[in-house]
């Protein structure tokens, strides 16, 4: 593995990639250590331009604030996501996170959603990744019957787009939680890794050592698991990667569908679908969506950039 990580940080994209996700996680990880207040807290009904000096500057605490009017369409929209607007009798009670949009902190924020973002990606491309290699191993080694009846079922999921049956699956769900959107992403992006790994292992179950563990009586867990695994381990580790990048890139586009987590949460795709509801793109408030655009950029990117990296390492006809 250190040899692997060695060869592959010769690589400028791995670098870049790399050093990117890791300053990402970061700032996700240590950023709510110093930063206590809730990113969701509802301070005020209007976008207002963010003010880097008033957020460096501000007092967290509670202040008075004058009384607002009731916002009836902004009450609805906050409703679906399980957020309080503001209560024109009791504005004393609000905590101002500063002048941002919706009167939220935009950083903050920010950093909430893209930490909900990575968990959904991350545990949406291990669903995705764990069905794909265990029905590919079985379908490439057993073959016969077995390998029909798993074929058959790619091809529906090929042949039906997967983002359809995403789709259809997430409007059929009542309730949806960040776990819950994960786990219908991975059970729908699985096919093109299980179709990967399916030609490999069956090109590699006639193999002179898998044929020598047959006769040895090995057991088939044992002869996959020994004598293949090993042999589409980069491929698998590669495809993780992706997968992980298109949960995230999914989980933007149903949430900017409103078919994304409901409750006290932020994603990014969330992020988006308010900016959307309260037409910030028309109304020119690019502090409401272009940082949310340029981190699912740069996290897709870069996630990207670091499996061109590795498969520079793992394919003998890339390596220089």
């Amino acid at each position: 593995m250190g040899y692997i990580f060695k060869t592959a940080f010769k690589s400028g994209k791995f670098r870049f990639g790399f050093i990117t996700i890791s300053l990402i996680l970061l700032i996700v990880v240590f950023f709510p250590v110093f930063n206590k207040t809730d990113p969701l807290e509802m301070a005020g009904v209007a976008f207002e331009s963010p003010n880097l000096h008033e957020y460096l500057t501000k007092d967290r605490g509670v202040k008075e604030v004058a009384p607002v009017e009731q916002n009836t369409e902004m009450d609805d929209i906050l409703a679906q996501f399980g957020l309080t607007a503001i209560e024109k009798e009791a504005p004393d009670a609000l905590h101002i996170l500063g002048t941002d949009n919706f009167g939220r902190d935009v950083l903050a924020e920010l950093v909430a959603g893209t930490r909900t973002s990575l968990l959904i990606g991350l545990v949406a491309g291990t669903i995705a990744t764990l069905i794909g290699l265990t029905l590919g191993l079985l379908a490439g080694y057993v073959g016969g019957q077995i390998d029909n009846f798993i074929t058959t079922i790619t091809n529906i999921f090929i042949v039906i787009p997967s983002f359809v049956i995403l789709v259809l699956i997430s409007v059929s769900l009542k309730s949806r939680n960040f776990l819950t959107t994960a786990l219908v992403i991975g059970i729908t992006a699985w096919p093109w890794t299980t179709r990967s790994v399916r030609a490999q292992t069956s090109s590699l179950r006639n193999r002179d050592h898998v044929n020598l563990s047959k006769l040895s009586g090995h057991s088939m867990p044992r002869i996959i698991m020994r004598d293949i695994l090993p042999y589409v381990a980069s491929y698998v580790m590669m495809a993780f990667i992706l997968q992980v990048a298109s949960g995230i890139l999914a989980e933007a586009s149903l949430s900017m569908l409103g078919l994304g987590p409901q409750g006290h949460v932020a994603s990014l795709g969330l992020m988006m679908h308010w900016a959307m509801d309260f037409g910030a793109l028309a109304k020119g408030f690019w502090w409401a969506f272009l940082p949310v655009v340029l981190v699912i950029a740069l996290v897709s990117f870069s996630l990207n950039l670091i499996n061109s990296g590795l498969d520079q390492v793992f394919n003998p006809q890339l390596r220089s």
